[in-house]
């Protein structure tokens, strides 16, 4: 274990370079910034060193993070330009990326419930959604091939801590992944403005999985004529459409509500 010393010039680097996906995805790591967030952490989660502001380092107890992983004091100048917020409360921590296998995450739940992203673009969209998913104890969320950054510094804001709870898959082949659940016999839901079921018609006791598309796009035509179910929630008011986090929202607490009250 590193004890806390003095930033160097190769950390200083490599934090910085860690601000664009291509070096994220080439190093296998993230940035996790912020008291709160840092603190969700589970402590069987990898974390390859800490760094703190020396204004953050003056007025708090670096013993807790020196007993996990090494740690780094910067300048808060320099920690200044690690941060994506304008006001950095000088902590952040870099975090190994979790990757995780299909087929333990069916086959360790067999009366699961999925959701699946498709084209997703908007971070915001996916933080909200990867947070709904940990309140509504949903089993893992699936991130298609084309969607936005998981690790992406908004993504990671808008779970507020979520994406340490919930498995995420990101780079999922949508033919493969639907093939992949038929087998396992868990039936999709796709939400679709066509659909022809809303979901409180549906039976959501049972392994289900919910198939989300891209913000202007809906989903593919490929993708929800694989689908067993077009469903639609109710919009008696003006509006064509729900944003794509709330539509999402809706159908999992739908299930919850199926799930928990009889």
């Amino acid at each position: 274990m590193i004890m806390t010393q003095k930033g160097t010039n190769k950390i200083y680097k490599q934090i910085k370079a860690l601000k664009e996906r291509k070096n994220r995805d080439k190093e296998g790591l993230f940035i996790a910034e912020g008291l709160r967030f840092v603190n969700e952490i589970p402590y069987d989660w990898n974390i390859e060193y800490y760094a703190f502001s020396e204004s953050f380092a003056e007025y708090n107890d670096l013993t807790l993070y020196e007993k996990r992983s090494g740690s780094y004091i910067f300048e808060d100048r320099l920690f200044k330009e690690f941060s994506e917020t304008n006001s950095p409360q000088g902590i952040l921590a870099v975090c190994v990326q979790k990757k995780h296998i299909f087929e333990d995450i069916i086959e360790k739940n067999k009366n699961g419930l999925f959701v699946i992203a498709e084209e997703l673009n908007d971070p915001g969209n996916l933080g909200t959604i990867i947070r709904t998913a940990d309140a509504c104890a949903v089993d893992a969320v699936f991130l298609s091939k084309g969607s936005v950054d998981l690790y992406n510094g908004k993504v990671l804001r808008s779970t507020m801590g979520s994406v340490f709870h919930v498995p995420v898959l990101v780079e999922i082949d949508m033919e493969n992944c639907i093939d992949k659940f038929k087998k396992a016999g868990i039936t999709l839901y796709a939400a679709h403005l066509h659909g022809t079921k809303t979901p409180y018609e549906c039976s959501l006791k049972e392994p289900s999985a919910f198939v989300i598309g891209n913000e202007a796009r809906g989903l593919t035509e490929n993708t929800s004529s694989k689908c067993d179910c077009l469903i639609k929630i109710p919009m008696p008011g003006m509006a064509e459409s729900l944003n794509a986090s709330v539509a999402a929202a809706v159908l999992m607490y739908e299930a919850v509500r199926q799930r928990l009250y009889k």
